[in-house]
């Protein structure tokens, strides 16, 4: 059908992409993009099989469900070669009964005088107007992203009213995630509503602690029933970006008794690109044989395999005894007080004077780089823009530099920086 490379020439191409980090998967199912100034998330759900009795195929229809129960709008793409066949109707059946907005894309119309009949034929399923496009010659794909935007809800800027703190639980099935909601709130002995999730398995629990109120979005539903894990792992992970997008803070629960792996790396990795707060939890440490040396080795590998997140702090604990549970709270309040942090920019630029004259700014063939201004443009994650003479010399690893500098002023504990270099030729000053 060519969804991979629509979705590849949207995320890669067209549209800006957040580059990729460390520790995030490769194989992308989903990517931020923003089209006349609305952002957006593409998912790719890797297809949908109508009748397979495969069992992969029917767990992929599944995984595909839940991405049709995600989305604020579905687009179907079909291909004009191969007209309109049987499992079209089937899938248009499926997204009618979502009662999500549809745009229906007809792809591979790489001549639109040659093919418009064909196109025509699409009419039938009945979900609307067919949007000619053909993803490998990028032909008509701004009239389809102004046909999806044109489904995207308006923004509610009451929906910006709540302030109350939104703490995602993410993880792999089977570290406690659950079982961790389920304990604090015991100790709170408040009543508690479940507000209905934004999916139908992030479930969003109103825990009050000393008269503060929370929301936990608990990703509970990534249980896997069966053992075909490979190829359904990467799916587990579209229900936790959801998760994640909607929370200021995200708590990464792992198994102290399995120590940190490569999944919990790639979920670690989308709480880091999305720029969130985060804590580790390690739970069942209970379990752990310790010593005194237990601690320092367990902390080092962790930040050995998520080593692109220094700044994440680590908790262990837990769920079964509630062995420093309540403690969770104020390392929330802490992550999100630092998230919102701002910082005047007469004081960032004394720390970056002060980081020059200790260390030189980079230089290449004889032109060495100049910064001449700092100033924070943003929180939730801080973020900072360096105004330099020449963009190309402001190596990534002074950038860090300056990070590491900026931290050892404000701490800026649980939370990512992000930084944007721009250029000021000299006579702009």
């Amino acid at each position: 059908m060519g969804k991979s490379t629509l979705f590849n020439v949207l995320a890669g191409e067209m549209i800006s992409i957040v580059k990729d980090t460390p520790g995030v998967t490769r194989d992308r199912i989903y990517a931020d993009v923003d089209w006349l100034d609305r952002e957006f998330t593409l998912i790719d759900t890797g297809g949908i099989e109508p009748d397979s009795s495969d069992i992969i195929l029917s767990q992929m229809r599944e995984q595909a469900q839940i991405a049709i129960d995600t989305a604020d709008v579905i687009i179907f793409i079909t291909d004009v070669k191969q007209g309109l066949v049987d499992s079209d109707s089937k899938v248009a059946d499926m997204l009618r009964r979502s009662g999500k907005p549809v745009v229906l894309v007809v792809n591979k119309v790489d001549n639109f005088d040659k093919y418009m009949a064909d196109v025509y034929e699409f009419y039938n399923l009945g979900i609307g107007d067919p949007v000619p496009i053909s993803a490998a010659s990028r032909l008509g794909l701004g009239d389809m992203l102004d046909a999806v935007a044109a489904h995207f809800p308006e923004w509610d800027p009451s929906e910006e009213d709540d302030d109350r703190p939104r703490i995602a639980i993410v993880g792999k099935p089977n570290v406690g995630k659950s079982s961790i909601v389920n304990r604090l709130l015991g100790e709170n002995r408040v009543i508690v509503s479940n507000i209905a999730g934004t999916t139908r398995d992030a479930i969003d629990t109103e825990i009050v602690h000393d008269g503060k109120e929370y929301i936990f979005i608990d990703t509970a539903g990534l249980r896997r029933k069966n053992k075909i894990k490979e190829e359904l792992e990467r799916y587990s992970i579209i229900r936790t970006v959801s998760a994640v997008e909607r929370a200021d803070v995200v708590l990464m629960v792992i198994d102290a008794t399995e120590g940190v792996t490569e999944q919990d790396a790639k979920i670690a990795g989308i709480a880091h690109e999305r720029g969130k707060g985060v804590i580790i939890v390690v739970n069942k440490w209970d379990a752990i044989e310790k010593n005194d040396k237990t601690m320092k080795e367990y902390e080092g590998k962790i930040r050995q395999v998520l080593s692109y997140m220094p700044y994440a702090e680590i908790m262990y604990v837990s769920a079964l005894t509630g062995q420093r549970l309540p403690k969770l709270y104020d390392m929330i309040d802490m992550v999100i007080e630092n998230q919102t942090l701002r910082i005047a920019t007469g004081v960032l630029n004394e720390i970056m004077t002060e980081a020059v004259a200790m260390q030189q700014p980079p230089s290449d063939k004889g032109k060495r780089l100049k910064l001449y201004y700092i100033t924070q443009v943003a929180v939730k994650p801080p973020t900072f823009v360096i105004f330099v003479n020449d963009k190309e010399l402001m190596h990534f690893s002074y950038t860090r530099y300056l990070e590491n500098k900026i931290r050892e002023a404000f701490g800026f504990r649980g939370t990512s920086l992000k930084f944007f270099i721009r250029e000021r030729k000299e006579k702009d000053q």
